[in-house]
């Protein structure tokens, strides 16, 4: 396909994918079940990074997980005692067992009680704040307790960055289980992180659609890296939008560089098309 050809093309098929009937057989309906933000945020995050095998199968062992925490998860990661941990034990969905998941419910009681939401988990500390609040911010040498207005709304950080650091970040408590290490992706690692890109996607995107949420101002659309999971790197290949041998985050980063040209401020909108065509074996 010529270039107009292609981008009116990817164009429709956004249009009939991006839509609320999406919502029902993916797991971002996850979060969709909750209204607080970090509600949201906390099962939007569990939803992603179980996002493996059969959807119907990803979305009853989010809901199973959510009901073990009384379908308040945000409530649960606060304000948890010994027993009700016990609730968490026995859990498990492919690899991801009962040990990774009581590190998620302690990384998320760390950093609620320092933020008010995840959004800062993925923004390098020396970027969360402006530089002319950083000292007087500074309570008990500890610049997360600044005031969250505080915040620079214009990130001088990539992405792969944020990526990065939120993956250090995440394993920061002391004798996190190394085994978990294999739930939380990077760059570093030459990952395609599409977990991570996809859980981005629904916290930064805004449109009225309403499949995606918006709800977070720092990061922005137009940084966002498309997810890359099977179908989008097969439609992807077959459309000529990667050339790239292997798979890996190279390989996210040229599909995306290739989809700004049809939508600089939005890419990752594409996400839709090429998913849908994939999945749907339109293509």
């Amino acid at each position: 396909m010529q270039f107009l050809e292609l981008k009116n093309f990817l164009d429709y098929k956004v249009e009939q994918y991006n839509q609320p009937n999406f919502i029902a057989n993916d797991p971002v309906c996850i979060p969709h079940l909750f209204e607080k933000k970090q509600d949201i945020e906390i099962s939007g995050f569990f939803a992603a990074v179980l996002a493996w095998g059969q959807r119907k199968t990803i979305i009853n062992k989010c809901r199973e997980l959510l009901n073990r925490m009384d379908n308040a998860p945000y409530d649960f990661v606060l304000n948890h005692n010994d027993n009700d941990l016990k609730r968490l034990l026995n859990f498990k969905h492919r690899t991801f067992n009962d040990t990774d998941l009581l590190y998620f419910i302690a990384f998320f009681k760390m950093h609620y009680s320092r933020f008010d939401s995840l959004e800062q988990a993925f923004i390098p500390k020396q970027e969360v704040f402006l530089d002319a609040y950083l000292e007087i911010s500074d309570i008990k040498g500890e610049t997360f307790n600044a005031s969250g207005v505080c915040l620079a709304d214009q990130l001088q950080v990539s992405i792969e960055q944020c990526l990065n650091y939120f993956r250090r970040y995440f394993f920061s408590l002391d004798d996190f289980p190394h085994r978990t290490r294999k739930h939380i992706s990077s760059p570093q690692q030459k990952s395609t992180c599409k977990r991570l890109n996809m859980f981005l996607r629904w916290m930064v995107r805004a449109d009225d659609k309403g499949v995606d949420f918006g709800i977070w101002n720092t990061l922005r659309p137009k940084d966002l890296i498309c997810p890359c999971d099977v179908h989008v790197d097969r439609v992807g290949r077959l459309l000529g939008l990667i050339n790239r041998k292997q798979t890996d985050w190279l390989t996210a980063v040229e599909l995306t560089t290739n989809l700004k040209e049809f939508d600089p401020s939005d890419p990752v909108k594409y996400d839709f098309a090429l998913f849908g065509l994939g999945v749907e074996k339109e293509f």
